[in-house]
């Protein structure tokens, strides 16, 4: 059974030592099996097809493909 994260009036939880605040009409993150932090791609995307992450200073891109699939490169 899902979870939600911690939250406090403003709408606002914490995710890897960052706020992250509720938009609307995006779910917010959830823990999901075994305590993982489960994002929803509504969430991560909103409005967008490519979002951009940043990891360990490399940048990466995500993005939905036309049949909704995610493709992840460097």
């Amino acid at each position: 059974m899902d979870h939600l994260l911690p939250t406090n009036h403003s709408q606002t939880v914490c995710l890897n030592d960052e706020k992250v605040s509720k938009q609307h009409g995006h779910a917010l993150p959830r823990l999901g099996d075994k305590g993982l932090v489960r994002l929803s791609t509504d969430w991560l995307f909103q409005s967008a097809k490519e979002i951009e992450i940043e990891h360990h200073g490399d940048l990466y891109r995500l993005r939905q493909t036309a049949l909704g699939k995610l493709i992840l490169t460097k």
